[in-house]
């Protein structure tokens, strides 16, 4: 639950990163596509990739997170959902060949990868592998211990 929470509130973070401050950019005939797609590299994109290597993703986190990148693509290239363009036309057009999700997962793979390195008596490795001991039928939740 705090997963999603946190998901959510880092794809409102990035909506209102780019809509408060870069609509007007993204929005603009008189800039690049290449500056909006640098715009959209050091700033949106960044801010939704932060902290996602440890994120739970589940169905509905990829569709928050692909929903905010789209809608950062979308005025960036003056197309509006009305026109009912798919995403994979938009992101041609732009000029990318992955959606986010594809870095989300690069991400965690690299992660895991630095994880299964690391020392045994680290706090990441430790985290990853804790499994929670099954109570028997009748016994009381206060005893149920974590096992390493």
């Amino acid at each position: 639950m705090f997963i999603q929470k946190k998901c959510k509130t880092k794809c409102d973070t990035s909506k209102e990163i780019y809509i408060a401050c870069l609509n007007w950019i993204l929005r603009s005939e008189d800039v690049r596509k290449e500056r909006k797609l640098n715009i959209y590299n050091a700033l949106i994109k960044n801010s939704l990739l932060y902290g996602s290597e440890t994120w739970r993703f589940t169905e509905n986190n990829k569709r928050r997170v692909e929903a905010t990148e789209m809608d950062a693509l979308r005025r960036s290239s003056r197309i509006s959902r009305k026109e009912r363009i798919r995403n994979v036309t938009v992101r041609r057009q732009i000029g990318l060949e992955e959606n986010i999700i594809k870095e989300f997962e690069q991400n965690q793979l690299t992660w895991y990868g630095h994880v299964q390195i690391m020392a045994e008596g680290r706090l990441p490795k430790i985290a990853l592998k804790w499994m929670v001991k099954r109570r028997e039928q009748g016994e009381d939740r206060r005893e149920t211990e974590w096992k390493v």
